[in-house]
């Protein structure tokens, strides 16, 4: 939650804020706060405001195993959706997911109703990579490998940024790889392999920036973050701060 919005929770006026934020009386973590748009989860970090500790609003953090036919939104009227999912109980409006997946891609989704920091997680200031394993339907070459590193073109001119190919198997009709972008225009990995002239079959996300997929996650199930993930947040949110 941004910091101005959680301190208006206190009933802190807007020149209070500013005035406690000039004179460095706003502490994150033990830190001044950069600036009243700072996002802020204090069931993560600690907010004291001219001394005194404020406990404002803890949010939730998932990791879900998308499975194929289900569309990354928060409501469809054909179609289940990644919240549909969820028990009952942990839906909300609230919650939504960070990036999204297509309807026949499977893997890692991060689930959360801390809406600031899926934008800045989106942003491309902060290059956040995503890496997929992959199945096409033709031969995989280190000629390919070069030309993602180079900079896929698509037939409209759209040239994307540098991206790391690893081929795990190759043959004329088949192969597999794995590949880590940083971007993440409209279908962009399907068609990246297509301006090679291969079609995906086949498209999992394993990670996303620092985190992984729980192997011990099946497809359609979800979890609360760990430790070490919530970990991941919270020093994410000190940086971008």
């Amino acid at each position: 939650m941004r910091l101005d919005n959680l301190l208006a929770q206190e009933k802190i006026s807007r020149k209070s804020m500013k005035q406690a934020l000039l004179k460095k009386e706003i502490l994150v973590d033990g830190l001044p706060a950069c600036s009243l748009a700072q996002n802020i989860d204090t069931g993560l970090q600690e907010l004291l405001f001219q001394d005194r500790i404020i406990q404002g609003y803890e949010h939730t953090y998932f990791m879900l195993h998308k499975p194929a036919g289900v569309v990354t939104a928060n409501k469809d009227k054909k179609l289940p959706t990644v919240m549909d999912l969820l028990p009952q109980h942990l839906q909300s409006e609230q919650l939504y997911a960070i990036g999204r997946l297509d309807r026949d891609t499977t893997g890692l989704l991060l689930l959360t109703d801390n809406g600031p920091l899926g934008f800045q997680l989106l942003h491309p200031q902060y290059h956040v990579d995503k890496t997929y394993q992959v199945e096409v339907n033709g031969a995989l070459t280190p000629n390919h490998i070069q030309k993602f590193k180079d900079g896929i073109v698509f037939l409209d001119g759209t040239t994307c940024k540098p991206a790391q190919l690893e081929i795990l198997s190759s043959s004329p009709t088949f192969s597999q790889a794995t590949i880590t972008i940083s971007e993440g225009k409209f279908h962009q990995v399907k068609k990246m392999f297509l301006s090679i002239g291969v079609k995906v079959t086949s498209l999992k996300r394993t990670h996303f920036g620092p985190w992984c997929l729980d192997d011990n996650l099946q497809e359609g199930d979800y979890r609360h973050l760990n430790s070490k993930e919530l970990t991941i947040i919270r020093d994410f949110l000190r940086k971008s701060g």
